[in-house]
């Protein structure tokens, strides 16, 4: 997880191989770390709930967007072409005004310049194995193509369950405890789950059939984050299905599904922060994974949940670390 955005000013880029890159060695989460460290925990926490961040926006989303347009549940229990449609477009549309909105002030318009902006290089245009032989209407193809049409379909899944009774609902009102600890824990159960899946996509035959899509891309966008391949789709959102098992509320749900489609964008935008007249204003991209889209084979998960210090995948963006996983990956022969 990046580090919260402050009201700093912006330092010069730095020279080398990132134009911009946070203080090294990143760190990971303290969340889980050992032995336990209750204020470094609090605080790593307090950057995504108490500032202006994407795990904020996506939960205002998910109650606006249940207040606002939520089919009934009667209308729900039956499958039906006209809510369906409801969700898809609702689904489009938060998409496009998300990543379409990050990218055209951070690489259309340039609103930003290069401040915080970890790779020097643009994008693709005319050449490169993308989609038209352009690498973001090659993102933009898969992301709302297959992305939406996947997370539509497991979206529309759930609800179906639930207003039938095949999934266990339970109100935000009903248990306000476990309702608020559910909304801490779904980030962290979501960062998990990616992990495994993650590390099962670069298993030689699946990356070659899927996940090698999405890895097109080294130099990244906002439309890169939910650019794969459909089956990357199917397994990425299969993280929505623990609340078939999971006593939910559905803004819960809403809230999981919009950290999983709506986050990636934040976290590909290829700059570390958002920034207004010289000023940092929230925090966007993910230093952690875009050393994985560079490396290949390290950083499968995120700095939240370490997995990949305990197996031994960990960058932490030195040159140090360039040099191991470089050796690990001559010895896995990729």
């Amino acid at each position: 997880m990046p580090s919260p955005a402050d009201d700093q000013p912006i330092p010069a880029g730095a020279a080398g191989e990132w134009y911009w890159h946070p203080d090294l060695p990143i760190p990971v989460s303290p969340v889980f770390g050992w032995p336990p460290r209750p204020v470094a925990a609090a605080k790593w926490l307090a950057g995504s709930w108490l500032a202006i961040s994407s795990t904020m926006i996506e939960l205002a989303l998910a109650f606006a967007i249940w207040w606002l347009t939520q089919p009934t549940w009667d209308a729900l229990q039956t499958l039906a072409p006209g809510w369906i449609l409801t969700i898809w477009l609702r689904n489009l549309v938060l998409l496009i005004l998300v990543a379409g909105s990050l990218h055209v002030w951070l690489w259309q318009i340039s609103a930003q310049g290069d401040q915080t902006k970890f790779d020097p290089r643009a994008m693709a245009r005319h050449r490169g194995p993308f989609t038209f032989k352009n690498q973001v209407l090659d993102n933009m193809f898969w992301s709302l193509v297959s992305g939406v049409t996947v997370w539509t379909s497991i979206e529309v899944g759930y609800f179906w369950a639930a207003a039938n009774g095949f999934a266990p609902v339970l109100g935000l009102a009903d248990a306000p405890f476990w309702s608020a600890l559910w909304f801490l824990l779904i980030p962290l159960w979501a960062s998990f789950h990616f992990y495994w899946i993650h590390r099962f996509l670069h298993w030689p035959p699946l990356y070659r059939l899927a996940h090698g899509l999405h890895h097109r891309n080294i130099t990244i966008g906002p439309w890169t984050g939910l650019s794969m391949h459909p089956i990357e789709h199917l397994l990425y959102f299969s993280s929505v299905l623990i609340h078939f098992v999971v006593p939910s509320d559905p803004v819960h749900v809403l809230f999981h599904i919009y950290n999983l489609a709506l986050n990636p964008a934040f976290s590909h935008s290829g700059f570390e922060k958002l920034v207004t007249k010289g000023r940092a204003r929230m925090a966007l991209g993910d230093f952690f994974h875009q050393l994985h889209h560079r490396y290949f084979e390290c950083n499968y998960g995120t700095a939240e949940v370490p997995w990949d210090v305990v197996f031994g995948s960990f960058h932490n963006g030195t040159s140090a670390a360039t040099h191991r996983i470089r050796d690990r990956k001559r010895r896995l022969g990729r």
